[in-house]
């Protein structure tokens, strides 16, 4: 995922903290997206260089910013068309005064995600009143609530440090904390290098993490074109990396940058998520008059982030998800 001190979905600042350079305004025939650092992310981008939205008279742009609260500030300021994000970050934004609906699946955590221990650790229920470093209000803490909901366990059975996913690693691997709640490419140097193991990763909770595209809803009804040229061109870069694997990490690689500029590194980090074709897209969004299963991740989210919060949240499926363009 992110190296240094960038986080895929980071701890909220104010809505009203816009991020700087974007572009603004909204227009026929193009779309401006922001999003973090993310392998998951590389298909918009594959698409793009491949030409496959320009050929539809889709012009797409893409926009860094590693602050989840600053890219949804943009986009609810209309500095944005949407944003590339997890489905469980976005919630917490939806209300009646900002509407965006997710309109394409990008991508899901399939090992890219994990829980770093001891190598004497067997279980979650072993962790109970020890340490555990995750960054709170993060989809790290919301996946770790998860686990430990099947586990019999809450939040309060661990004692908290709150830190980026990136720092608990590094705490991790120092012997400064004796768990971490990360992701790659941390993963695999503890794997490598030994030190601890990874207890369990996101192989084990397919279509948990999720991560969408989600589009305003004045952009959604005023450019319909565009997001059908959107989702046809990801669906046309999801086929080119089943066929064409190398040549499509190595564009991806360029247009994503960050650490993940290298195509190796890109390549590797690939291997951690399952990228959404258009049938696994009908299953996860659904179609019109048939809720996919990301009602029940929404459910999900709603219940967990209302339980972390403090706050009660109550976004629905129809808030959420604009399934009409899945299906081309």
């Amino acid at each position: 995922m992110i190296k240094s001190l960038l986080t895929r979905c980071t701890r909220p600042l104010a809505l009203t903290a816009l991020a700087a350079g974007v572009a603004s305004g909204a227009q026929a025939g193009t779309l401006t997206i922001g999003h973090t650092t993310w392998v998951g992310y590389g298909t918009l981008y594959l698409a793009r260089d491949l030409g496959y939205f320009k050929e539809q008279g889709l012009d797409l742009q893409l926009t860094t910013i590693e602050e989840a609260s600053m890219y949804m500030a943009a986009q609810a300021s209309g500095k944005l068309s949407g944003s590339a994000s997890t489905i469980d970050e976005i919630l917490k934004y939806r209300s009646k005064d900002f509407c965006f609906k997710a309109v394409a699946a990008l991508d899901d955590s399939y090992g890219g995600d994990g829980v770093l221990v001891g190598n004497e650790v067997t279980s979650l229920k072993e962790l109970k009143g020890k340490s555990v470093a995750v960054n709170e209000g993060s989809v790290s803490q919301f996946w770790l609530s998860y686990l430990l909901k099947h586990n019999g366990m809450t939040m309060a059975d661990l004692d908290i440090q709150n830190m980026t996913a990136d720092d608990a690693a590094t705490a991790f691997i120092a012997g400064r904390v004796p768990a971490a709640v990360t992701w790659e490419p941390h993963l695999s140097l503890v794997r490598a290098k030994g030190g601890g193991k990874v207890l369990v990763d996101s192989t084990q909770t397919p279509g948990v993490i999720v991560d969408v595209v989600a589009l305003n809803c004045d952009v959604v009804e005023q450019q319909p074109d565009d997001v059908k040229a959107l989702v046809k061109g990801l669906y046309r870069a999801v086929e080119y990396t089943k066929t064409h694997p190398q040549e499509a990490y190595a564009i991806m690689a360029k247009g994503v940058g960050g650490y993940l500029s290298d195509p190796l590194e890109m390549a590797n980090a690939a291997k951690g998520v399952r990228f959404y074709d258009q049938a696994m897209s009908e299953k996860l969004l659904g179609t019109p008059g048939k809720p996919g299963e990301i009602k029940g991740v929404i459910r999900l989210a709603n219940e967990t982030w209302s339980s972390l919060q403090g706050k009660r949240y109550e976004v629905s499926y129809d808030d959420l998800v604009n399934s009409a363009f899945v299906t081309p």
